[in-house]
C-alpha cells in the first residue's frame, strides 16, 4: 500500500485564489464517511475553513453517502472538524481575521489510512488576474506550438 495517496484535489482553489502558504489537518469523519472517501467519493469544489470557538471546521465538503451503510449513512455536506495544534490554529485565525485571508482546501488524501487535508492560506484573485494568468498561459502554447513548427521545418 503506497504510504500517500490523493483522494481528491480542488482544481478550482488554484484559479480562484493565490496560495500564500499550505498546512495539513487531520479530519474527524464517520465509519461511512472514511469508506466513502476510500472509495474516492469527495467533492471540494466549493468548500473552506473556518474557525470557530478555538476550533477548525471544514465547511460543505461533500463526501458522497456510502451505498452499503444503509440506514447509518451520513450527511454528505456537514461540517467535520479538522485537527491541528492549538497554535497553529490561533496562528491561523489571526491572520484570516487581521489580513483577511481565507482556509481553503487544496486536496483530501490518504496517509498510512488516515485521512488529511491540505489547507491553503489563500487570497482571493480579481477578474483581471484570472484573465492575465489565462492569457499568459495561452500565450507560452503559442510559443511553444511556433518553436515546435520551427523545429520540424
Amino acid at each position: 500500500m503506497p504510504a500517500e495517496r490523493t483522494v481528491a484535489t480542488n482544481r478550482k482553489a488554484r484559479h480562484d485564489y493565490h496560495i500564500e502558504e499550505s498546512f495539513e489537518a487531520g479530519i474527524v469523519l464517520t465509519g461511512s464517511e472514511i469508506k466513502s472517501v476510500r472509495a474516492g467519493r469527495v467533492n471540494l469544489r466549493d468548500s473552506y475553513a473556518i474557525v470557530r470557538d478555538g476550533e477548525l471546521w471544514l465547511i460543505n465538503a461533500h463526501i458522497a453517502p456510502y451505498g452499503p451503510a444503509s440506514r447509518q449513512n451520513h450527511e454528505p455536506r456537514r461540517n467535520r472538524k479538522l485537527l491541528m495544534h492549538r497554535r497553529q490554529i490561533d496562528r491561523l485565525a489571526g491572520q484570516v481575521r487581521e489580513r483577511g485571508y481565507t482556509l481553503i482546501p487544496l486536496r483530501m488524501y490518504l496517509r498510512n489510512g488516515k485521512a488529511k487535508v491540505e489547507l491553503a492560506l489563500a487570497r482571493g484573485k480579481r477578474k483581471y488576474d484570472k484573465r492575465r494568468v489565462i492569457a499568459e498561459r495561452e500565450a507560452g502554447r503559442q510559443i511553444e506550438r511556433a518553436l515546435k513548427e520551427r523545429m520540424r521545418k
